[in-house]
C-alpha cells in the first residue's frame, strides 16, 4: 500500500497505547505517578530467638568451693618456716596459707607438688579484705603468675611474680638463690640475685585494718585474664590431711604449726617436714591414725577425758573461744587450760605447759599444784 506525500499521515492507537502516551507527556511537565502500595505480609506467630550455646567452661580461680570462704576475722601471721628441700626434679613449690573451716583457722602447710602439665606456674591464693568480711580467693596454675594480694609468702613469692625458678623449654630451672635444691641431684639450677623492693613483714591479708595495701599491676590483670586451671587432686589431699589435723588449728598451735612445710602433699611424717619457728616442743607432729591406740601386743587402756585426737574438744563459750589472737594451750588430756597460755612477747607465740604423762588414768599436776593442794586440804 502506497501512502501518498500530498495527503496528512494518520495514526491510530489503541486506549491502552494512547493512555500511556498521555502519561508519558504529563510526566514531562513535572507529575510524578506512584505505584499503588504493596500488600501487608502476611501475620506470624513470634517465635523467640534460640538461646546462645553454653561457654566452655575454664577452670579458675572464680570456681571451686574455696572461693565460698569467708569470715569476719582476719587470718593469723604467717609463720616463719625452712623450706624443705625439692624432693623431685620437676617438683615446683607451693607456699603454707590460713584456710578458714567455719570453726577456726588451721595451717595448710606448704610443700612441694607436680604442675599440671608443662609451662604453668602457681599463684598463691590469698585474703582479701571486703564488703566488711575477709574472702579468700584460691590459688591456680597457669602461664603466669598473677596477683595474690602482695602477700609475702616467702622462698620466690615475694608479695608480686615469682623468682623461684621458670621454664626453660620443657624442663623448669630453680633459682638456688631462694630454693633450697640438692644440686647433686637436681642439675637445672641458676644463682639469680633477688631484690625484694616489698616489706618484709608477717602480715596474711589484703586490705581492712592492718592489711596489705597492693594492688594488681599490669602484667597481673593481664595474667587474671588468662587460662586457669584449678590445684590438682594431691593439692586437694594435701588440704584435706590438714583439715583433719587437730594440731594444725591456730587456736591449737598459737599460729606456729608444728607442720609448717612438708616435702610432698599430705606427706606429714617422716623426714623433711619443717616445723615454724617458736613451735611448742610438745605439739604432736602427726594425726594420730586411731583414738586411743594401744601399743602393739598390749591391751587397750582408755584414758578419762582423752579424746585420742592429741587436743581436749572445744565447748562454745571457754576460754580458747576469746579474742582472736588470745590462743589458749590445751592439755591434750584432761582439757584444762595451760597455765602459761599467754606468754609475753606476742599473742602468737604462746607456749602451753608441759604436762607429766598419764599415771593410773590420773591427771598428774605440775608439783606447785600438788604443793597448794596439800595446803588446802590441811586446812
Amino acid at each position: 500500500m502506497s501512502i501518498s506525500a500530498n495527503k496528512p499521515f494518520r495514526v491510530i492507537l489503541p486506549p491502552a497505547a494512547a493512555l500511556a502516551a498521555v502519561l508519558g507527556l504529563s510526566g514531562l511537565s513535572g507529575c510524578v505517578v506512584t505505584a499503588p502500595p504493596p500488600p501487608p505480609p502476611a501475620a506470624r506467630e513470634y517465635a523467640p530467638p534460640p538461646p546462645p550455646p553454653e561457654a566452655a567452661p575454664v577452670a579458675d580461680e572464680a570456681q571451686g568451693e574455696e572461693t565460698a570462704m569467708q569470715t569476719a576475722e582476719p587470718p593469723p601471721p604467717l609463720p616463719d618456716y625452712d623450706q624443705p628441700p625439692c624432693p623431685q626434679d620437676g617438683y615446683m613449690w607451693t607456699p603454707g596459707y590460713w584456710r578458714w573451716d567455719g570453726a577456726g583457722y588451721f595451717w595448710v602447710p606448704g610443700t612441694w607438688v607436680a604442675p599440671p602439665r608443662v609451662g604453668l606456674l602457681w599463684t598463691p591464693g590469698y585474703w582479701a579484705f571486703a564488703g566488711g568480711v575477709y574472702v579468700f580467693h584460691a590459688g591456680y596454675w597457669g602461664p603466669h603468675v598473677g596477683f595474690y594480694g602482695g602477700v609475702n609468702y616467702g622462698h620466690g613469692y615475694g608479695g608480686a611474680g615469682f623468682a623461684g625458678g621458670r621454664w626453660a623449654g620443657n624442663r623448669f630451672a630453680y633459682n638456688t638463690n631462694v630454693t633450697q635444691v640438692n644440686t647433686t641431684v637436681i642439675h637445672n639450677t641458676y644463682n639469680e640475685t633477688v631484690v625484694n623492693n616489698i616489706t618484709v613483714n608477717k602480715v596474711s591479708y589484703n586490705g581492712g585494718t592492718g592489711g596489705i595495701r597492693a594492688v594488681p599491676s599490669a602484667k597481673e590483670r593481664v595474667a587474671a585474664r588468662e587460662m586457669h586451671v584449678q590445684a590438682t587432686a594431691a593439692q586437694h589431699d594435701h588440704v584435706q590431711e590438714a583439715a583433719r589435723n587437730p594440731a594444725m588449728f591456730a587456736k591449737t598451735n598459737g599460729g606456729r604449726p608444728a607442720i609448717a612445710a612438708t616435702p610432698r602433699p599430705a606427706a606429714f611424717n617422716g623426714p623433711g617436714v619443717a616445723r615454724a619457728q617458736g613451735a611448742a616442743p610438745g605439739q604432736s607432729m602427726a594425726r594420730p591414725v586411731a583414738a586411743n591406740a594401744p601399743p602393739k601386743g598390749s591391751p587397750a587402756k582408755p584414758v578419762p577425758g582423752n579424746t585420742g585426737h592429741g587436743v581436749a574438744p572445744m565447748q562454745a563459750g571457754s576460754p580458747a573461744h576469746g579474742a582472736p589472737g588470745r590462743p589458749v594451750a590445751m592439755n591434750p588430756v584432761a582439757g584444762h587450760p595451760a597455765n602459761n597460755a599467754a606468754q609475753p612477747g606476742g599473742s602468737h607465740g604462746s607456749q602451753g605447759t608441759k604436762y607429766q604423762p598419764v599415771k593410773n588414768g590420773q591427771d598428774k599436776k605440775p608439783q606447785h599444784e600438788r604443793k597448794q593442794d596439800r595446803a588446802e586440804s590441811g586446812r
